[in-house]
Formats: C-alpha cells, structure tokens, sequence
C-alpha cells in the first residue's frame, strides 16, 4: 500500500467536487480467505464529518485501521492522511484511572514541548464546554456520559488535524446519546477539525455526518455517497426523509 500526497484530490465519488483533503483508493483487504475490503475509494470532507455507515461486521472499523496506519491494506493507496497528526475516539472512553480529569487531559499533550502552558489550555478547554468543575474527579467519581465527554475532549485537545472516531456513541444509552452528540458537535463548530466517523446507527450519521459514505456488507464496497441535507437544513422533515433514504441502502 502506498501512503502519498496527492494535491489534486478534490472531487467525490459521487462526481461532485467537494472541500476534500483526504483520500482513499481502491483499498482491498484480506484477512486469509475473508475479503473484507473491495476497491474502497472515498474522499473525506476537510473540515467537517465523513461518517462511514455500514452494517455491524462490515469491515468499518478495517477501514479506519488501515487510514490510521495501524493496519496495511493489501493494495490501494492512502492519500495525505501520513502527512497529518491524528487523534482518536474509541468505543470506551479510555481514561486512565488513577489520574484526574485534568491529568487524563494533559497527559495527551505530554508529547508536545511547544505548548509551554499546557495547564492553561486544559482549563480554556474545560471552560468552553462547562466542565471546568470536574477538573479534579477521578473517573470513576464520572458517569459514564460525563466519562465518554471527557474522552471526546481529550481528543479534540490534542493539536490534530484528523479526528478517527470509531464507534464512538455505540456503548451509551440513549438519553445520554443525544446530549454527547450535540456535544460533539459543539467542539466540530468550535474547532473546524476534519474528522472521520465509523458507525452501524442511521440516527447518528444524519446528525453527525456532513457526508454519509454508505458501504455495503462484506466484501465492503461503497454503494453511494450522500451529501446530509438534514445538517443543512435541521427540521424533522429532512430528518425523515435522510432516513428513508438511508433505510432504502439496507
């Protein structure tokens, strides 16, 4: 697998030109006899969400794996994904446990001796989402949708470029699901990030995913790529109709 930049790489699968700075071609991946992956090619949003939707077993979470650098394809090329800093949002939150809120946070700047005050940017931070008053709790003092906002803002304070959001909402329950996701949303509009978003939930993507890339049952192929109306105009209207479009993939 080759990982290079390519800086003509504007235009979608659907044909139409997005703001795309990422890319994936013709990604095939193999586990001995399992096809999982077949001739992926995806452009992702620069600046906003790709959400990648597909059953649950589908080969998402390869995909992701394989953008990361975590795991090699067996061909296909990944475009400009090696040239930027990545952070992550997994199923579990992650936290480490004998340390705090703030602690958990600053250890991921740990590795960046350019930002001198590091305990000033965990506060600004905890500020602008209205944590601020967790900042001394250790995580088992958190509930579990307290915890999984931590985790999300963890990855949003480490200075990348690329957020890798693997299933991130699957192991909430759903009056907390809502709330983490209008949260998350909250740090995309604050922080302009790029960020790409693995789920098997339609409701999720419509409310997350400026473009929806709709992949089908393994071996993994994408049958189409949508443009999310529902963002861009947010009323139960296009709520519905994005679902029925969705529901007709499956």
């Amino acid at each position: 697998m080759v990982r290079k930049r390519d800086p003509s790489a504007s235009v979608g699968v659907t044909g139409q030109g997005c703001d795309c700075m990422y890319r994936v071609e013709n990604i095939n991946k193999s586990f001995e006899d399992l096809k999982v992956l077949e001739d992926i090619s995806i452009d992702f949003v620069e600046g906003g969400t790709t959400c990648i939707l597909g059953p649950s077993g589908c080969g998402k979470t390869t995909l992701l794996n394989i953008i990361s650098g975590i795991e090699k394809a067996d061909s296909g090329n990944v475009l400009d994904f090696s040239d930027s800093e990545l952070s992550f949002v997994f199923q579990e939150d992650r936290l480490i446990p004998w340390r705090t809120v703030v602690e958990n946070l600053r250890f991921v700047l740990s590795g960046k001796p350019e930002i001198q005050d590091k305990d000033s940017l965990v506060k600004e931070y905890l500020q602008k989402v209205g944590l601020l008053e967790y900042r001394d709790y250790y995580p088992s003092e958190l509930s579990g949708g307290m915890k999984k906002r931590i985790g999300i803002l963890r990855a949003f304070i480490y200075p990348s470029s690329l957020l890798l959001m693997d299933e991130p909402f699957s192991s909430i329950d759903i009056s907390n699901k809502k709330v983490i996701m209008d949260f998350f949303r909250e740090l995309m509009d604050m922080e302009n990030r790029s960020c790409v978003l693995v789920t098997h939930d339609l409701e999720e993507a419509i409310r997350l995913g400026d473009r929806i890339v709709v992949l089908s049952d393994k071996p993994s192929r994408v049958k189409r790529v949508i443009q999310n109306m529902y963002l861009l105009e947010p009323n139960e209207e296009n709520m519905v109709k994005m679902k029925m479009m969705l529901e007709r993939e499956f």
